[in-house]
């Protein structure tokens, strides 16, 4: 019994999310490959082999594969897939995109989201924006798995030895082809891998509002922006900062929460932070029934006093 996680990688390095997952198929039992599919990713392929507890890497080269198309890397995943017992993907853009096209071409049940492992059979998933855990057992040969990082610590980038293998790429499809991306580009850290975030809401008011107040606490901290889904709907932040059930998934060590109030959809996104700081003027706020360090203030006159303080 073995399990193949899907690495999420840029063709030079191996992005964070694989490493939880990594972890994750390690809880499931049995040897743990990983693989690779990129084009001029020989570099990536080398740093996977760094892995601890990885003990093969599948490195495939081809131009369909540079992408990250779902259609070309499902159809590779579906060719190594009776080999392995567990087919892991990490619950990102780029997981979620490739794993219910495998779990279909298999004709087995995806398990989505997992938490914890509790048996090689038996996993646990948030439910009700993680008001509940469910618990979901699998009796299909190959399971297929998206991996909530959150829930998993990163496996060790070094210390690993693997074997690297290259066998032939499956064909590309001829149905897709790639245009073009246009990439948003940000100087701070990703919002799913740093270790501190700040987020504003909607009391901000205004973009500039939450530019002017944000931004410096953030330059203070090192620290990645986030946004609840009403700032973001309002206009205030980019689509990209959203953080909860319909944006992204965070767990930093410190998470400062400036005018949100805590709807449910934005606590399922954050409340796995190691340390939640909330600012708020509202003392029933529900972001307070998370949060470790709590100050019942004006954000307009809290955050730039607290900038200063640091």
């Amino acid at each position: 019994m073995s399990s193949l996680v899907i690495a999420e990688h840029d063709n030079s390095s191996i992005k964070p999310s694989t490493l939880n997952t990594v972890t994750a198929a390690a809880q499931c039992g049995g040897d743990v490959h990983v693989l690779v599919a990129g084009h001029n990713a020989g570099a990536a392929a080398a740093a996977a082999a760094q892995i601890a507890g990885v003990s093969k890497v599948i490195h495939v080269e081809g131009e369909g594969f540079g992408h990250g198309l779902a259609e070309n890397i499902g159809a590779q995943v579906v060719a190594l897939a009776s080999g392995y017992s567990h087919l892991l993907f990490p619950a990102t853009a780029f997981g979620k995109n490739i794993a219910p096209r495998v779990a279909a071409k298999l004709d087995v049940a995806q398990v989505s989201d997992i938490t914890k492992v509790d048996s090689p059979d038996t996993f646990e998933r948030p439910i009700y924006a993680g008001n509940a855990i469910a618990t979901v057992q699998s009796t299909d040969a190959i399971k297929v798995i998206t991996v909530r990082t959150t829930g998993f610590d990163a496996a060790a980038s070094t210390g690993g030895s693997a074997s690297v293998e290259t066998p032939a790429a499956a064909g590309a499809s001829a149905d897709v082809q790639f245009l073009g991306s246009e990439i948003a580009r940000n100087d701070r850290p990703e919002l799913t891998a740093a270790k501190i975030i700040v987020s504003g809401g909607r009391a901000l008011g205004s973009s500039e509002k939450f530019m002017e107040v944000m931004t410096p606490l953030a330059d203070k901290l090192g620290a990645a922006m986030g946004a609840s889904r009403a700032a973001v709907d309002a206009g205030y932040a980019p689509n990209d900062w959203q953080v909860g059930q319909t944006g992204k998934i965070v767990a930093p060590q410190l998470y400062v929460a400036c005018g949100i109030s805590g709807a449910i959809q934005h606590l399922a996104g954050m409340k796995d932070s190691k340390v939640i700081v909330a600012i708020n003027k509202d003392a029933e706020a529900p972001i307070f029934s998370v949060a470790d360090y709590g100050l019942e203030a004006d954000l307009f006159v809290a955050v730039p006093d607290l900038v200063a303080a640091l």
